[in-house]
């Protein structure tokens, strides 16, 4: 009895703050036992690892305790949204691995908020106030003076609800009035100093058309959206924690239209905040990707150097691993920046047990077998993956005439050099120990051909041919390899914490954040992959085939390198 208390008092420590609260609601009673959150994100833009950490909490936390959880696009503000984010978003879900119950959008309840709002005006709590925004801003206060009243504030209801007629109408000129709960011109809140609930917008909307002149704010909109759908739960991060006596505020107002005011705190969604990610060497405001993608200092909102969900993709991020990642780092209720190299660890350790072993040379020299004989091959069989041996084999061709890294060879080598150089014997992989016996140069000292001669005793699974020596180096066979461009990717900014830094943030982008190398050389079982497959060029690190890549023009982008080089390289 004491052991089973135990183990549970030590499950509950392993909760987060946010299941410990969703379990507490489930052991009261609350909502009827039933959890059911949301995920919604404003169609406005591509979502970034930052939204990720949303979906793994929404979706985990209703996965976890036998709920749904729904998608909702927070379509507010048609200037801003269209169809192609909206499609876009749900791919990222689905990619992630997540399944929403619903799709929902704000737009589905434009009648019911706008319904609401007039019982608001008739009630006395809201009312039309025709200053401009830079008047309402001046008059707002600050958190320790109180805001001074609108000369509108006290204006009659009837002349609030023909004014706000005339706000969904074509004639309506955009920032000539907005609608505002009278609330608290007082309250420390500020939130509360009567905020505005509508604002006139002559852009048509992606899914309504022109039938909506005037469109709600999204403080309006977003807890009553919460209400409407019936969620237990609306998980978000810390910056709405000033929100919340609003967003409360107003699911008050609509239970007491709707004649809920005897059980008032009954199916009333509960607002939880968590830390948002923010990550080093990136930024997550949308404002900055959106300019980023818009001036043409990236590649588009899925150029491998971006933090969005399709560019992590793109670059060949698993799922499983941006989700372990999002795990391991946890929620908490203080913000912090986190190291990328957390993320990029993640990612090399998920690839290394998924990834599919490939040759490549990315820096080639051409290496000359002399005593091999001319036109003959082999076929040497490769193991796919030593992680799982059900990933099975593929064969590479072995010839006379092979690619090397050139960093494979050194003419005078140091002592502890245990590569190529010349005297020394090195094994290739699979194949053959060899030893170097000299190299060609051209007329500027570069060298252009190494010469090397191979045990045929010494294949490697041939009995006796296990004799040590110290080196492996990895080949393709110069006459049965495809060629290919490879791009690598670096820090997209130079400074650690870009968001933090006073600068314009394109002052601070990383002018060597890609390099594209040309001549490339992979074996031609690589040459048949897609993207979305996972590779481990041997010896040098994580790859995948991009969008771009054709049948005459193989492109493959760097995911992450076998070891974390970064942080040594740049001290």
């Amino acid at each position: 009895m004491i052991k089973n208390e135990l183990d549970n008092r030590e499950e509950k420590k392993s909760l987060s703050f946010v299941e410990q609260l969703v379990e507490k609601d489930l052991e009261e009673g609350k909502n009827g036992g039933r959890i059911q959150t949301r995920f919604p994100p404003e169609p406005n833009g591509y979502l970034h690892i930052g939204h990720a950490k949303a979906i793994c909490m929404d979706f985990g936390i209703a996965e976890k305790y036998n709920g749904v959880c729904n998608l909702r696009f927070d379509d507010t503000n048609p200037s801003k949204e269209n169809n192609e984010y909206v499609e876009n978003i749900q791919n990222d879900i689905s990619w992630l691995g997540f399944k929403w119950g619903n799709i929902y959008y704000a737009s589905d309840y434009f009648q019911q908020l706008w319904d609401f709002a007039v019982w608001m005006i008739k009630k006395g709590w809201a009312y039309i106030d025709e200053q401009s925004s830079e008047q309402i801003a001046q008059q707002k206060g600050t958190p320790t003076e109180p805001g001074k009243p609108s000369p509108f504030r006290d204006r009659p209801v009837e002349e609030s609800l023909e004014l706000f007629e005339k706000m969904n109408t074509a004639d309506a000129v955009e920032g000539s009035m907005v609608l505002r709960a009278k609330l608290d011109m007082a309250n420390p809140n500020m939130h509360f100093r009567d905020p505005i609930m509508y604002r006139i917008m002559h852009t048509p909307h992606h899914r309504t058309g022109t039938k909506w002149h005037a469109y709600p704010m999204y403080d309006f909109a977003h807890g009553q959206s919460d209400y409407f759908e019936g969620v237990t739960h609306s998980i978000c991060t810390l910056e709405f924690v000033p929100h919340r006596p609003l967003y409360d505020k107003f699911i008050d107002f609509l239970k007491e239209m709707n004649g809920e005011t005897e059980n008032i705190n009954d199916n009333r969604p509960r607002q939880i905040e968590f830390n948002r990610l923010n990550m080093t060497y990136t930024v997550m405001s949308k404002r900055k990707l959106h300019a980023l993608v818009d001036e043409g200092s990236v590649n588009g909102w899925d150029d491998p150097r971006m933090p969005t969900v399709c560019g992590m993709r793109r670059r060949g991020y698993s799922p499983e691993s941006i989700r372990k990642f999002i795990d391991s780092i946890g929620y908490t209720k203080f913000d912090a920046l986190n190291d990328v190299a957390l993320l990029e660890a993640a990612v090399r350790e998920d690839l290394n047990a998924r990834a599919t072993r490939v040759s490549a040379v990315i820096n080639p020299v051409r290496l000359v077998i002399t005593n091999y004989p001319d036109g003959q091959t082999e076929d040497i069989t490769a193991i796919n993956n030593p992680e799982n041996e059900n990933d099975g084999t593929h064969t590479i061709t072995f010839s006379k005439n092979l690619w090397i890294e050139r960093d494979d060879f050194m003419e005078d080598a140091p002592k502890k050099f245990f590569r190529m150089t010349p005297g020394k014997e090195v094994r290739l992989k699979g194949a053959y120990i060899i030893m170097c016996t000299g190299c060609t140069k051209d007329e500027n000292g570069n060298i252009i051909e190494i010469q090397a001669e191979y045990d045929p005793l010494s294949k490697s699974g041939m009995e006796g041919a296990n004799r040590k020596v110290k080196g492996t180096l990895h080949w393709v066979s110069a006459d049965h390899c495809k060629k290919a461009e490879v791009r690598v990717y670096d820090r997209l900014f130079n400074v650690e914490n870009p968001s933090a830094d006073e600068r314009d943030f394109r002052e601070l982008l990383n002018p060597d954040s890609l390099q594209t190398i040309k001549d490339c050389y992979i074996e031609e079982y690589a040459a048949t992959k897609k993207p979305g497959e996972y590779l481990q060029f041997q010896r040098i690190g994580y790859f995948m085939m991009d969008n771009d890549a054709t049948e005459d023009n193989i492109i493959f982008n760097k995911t992450v390198g076998l070891k974390d080089t970064w942080a040594k390289v740049n001290k």
